[in-house]
């Protein structure tokens, strides 16, 4: 617990100093409002994620000063992440890395947590048995590909106040509970310093947007969760493979489902940027009808109302997985209900037919908002 309150209040000074000190440097604002994605009215600081990644290198010093086995391995998975995290904040400064850059990157950081850290895919649990990879050749490619898979989809959720930020510390702390269980406390040290690094950004995230994570701070948040998830897996036999899958499945599937809807609905390249993600459709198809649509305080308190959805949507996996983390088939039953409540609910919305219990109704003696 010291740890996250370590890191809360390094992160929470910092993102604010980053928020003063951006003022004066216009390269580090997010001043483009008119992408499909962008849903915010005013210049905003978008590198909320240099402030989370100090917090986390401050308290991770601390920590290796109070116990050095363990801070030895948070140094290691920060060299790691530091490369996916120098992609995304490059790109946050100079918007010139493209996402196949950054991806790669993120890609080279998972290989250099295969060899440094053994954070490595090396089996998958089934009902009665346990399937085996004690090859490289498979093991390697499926665990670079996870975890930069995992990376990718905290970024592509990542498009309102609290949202990305929110469920990945919903996510770290399930991982941290886990950890208590199996008495693994380098994932539950690492993991309550990262949640608590987000915790302090999250303050002058939500509900104002004075900060955006960026996609540094995503492609890091996303890498942590990838890189802890397989270690306290795999170095934890008793937890089952598939608590990591139904922990991450709500990022994970946002991002598959993305990819197949472009690509084989629309005929489109997977990585095109559109505005019909499931939170883009909850922000213009269900809060729209509680708040106003047009002037500035609105789009913000829209904004501020979309996220909470999701946060929701993702408990409903995150919670179960903390539950029943080593029932593997409980796990892959609740794994199968998760995907196909979540193609019913964007089948819904898509096609105008949102369910009732998700629309929130302005008071009627609640003004309108000007014009």
């Amino acid at each position: 617990m010291s740890s996250f309150l370590i890191s809360f209040i390094a992160s929470a000074l910092l993102t604010l100093l980053i928020i003063k000190l951006s003022r004066l440097h216009r390269s580090v604002l997010d001043n483009d409002m008119s992408g499909v994605q962008k849903v915010h009215v005013r210049a905003v600081p978008r590198i909320g994620g240099a402030g989370i990644f100090v917090a986390v290198v401050v308290t991770a010093a601390i920590a290796m000063l109070r116990t050095p086995d363990i801070g030895k391995g948070i140094l290691l998975i920060l060299i790691c992440s530091s490369i996916a995290f120098a992609g995304g904040v490059i790109e946050d400064f100079t918007k010139s890395v493209s996402p196949a850059r950054r991806l790669l990157l993120t890609m080279v950081a998972a290989v250099l947590g295969y060899y440094l850290l053994d954070a490595r895919i090396e089996r998958i649990d089934w009902i009665d048995s346990v399937w085996s990879l004690n090859y490289a050749w498979i093991a390697l490619p499926l665990t670079v590909l996870a975890v930069a898979g995992i990376a990718n989809a905290i970024n592509i959720i990542d498009g309102f106040n609290g949202l990305a930020t929110v469920v990945s510390i919903c996510m770290l702390l399930s991982l941290g509970y886990v950890a208590l269980q199996v008495n693994d406390t380098f994932i539950l040290v690492a993991a309550m310093i990262v949640a608590g690094a987000a915790a302090g950004f999250l303050v002058w995230n939500y509900p104002a947007g004075l900060i955006f994570l960026g996609d540094g701070g995503a492609y890091f948040l996303g890498f942590m969760l990838g890189e802890l998830s397989v270690l306290l897996v795999m170095r934890n036999p008793e937890v089952s493979t598939w608590y990591a899958v139904l922990l991450l499945i709500y990022p994970v599937f946002e991002t598959l489902f993305s990819a197949y809807r472009r690509l084989f609905l629309r005929g489109q390249s997977p990585g095109t940027p559109d505005g019909i993600h499931l939170h883009s459709l909850i922000f213009r198809r269900v809060v729209l009808w509680a708040v106003g649509r047009r002037d500035a305080r609105a789009l913000n308190l829209r904004n501020a109302m979309t996220s909470p959805y999701l946060w929701l949507l993702s408990l409903m996996a995150v919670i179960p997985a903390t539950l029943f983390w080593r029932h593997t088939w409980v796990l892959m039953s609740l794994c199968m209900l998760f995907i196909a409540s979540y193609v019913w609910l964007y089948a819904r919305i898509v096609r105008f037919r949102s369910p009732r219990w998700m629309i929130v109704r302005r008071k009627k003696n609640q003004k309108r908002p000007k014009r």
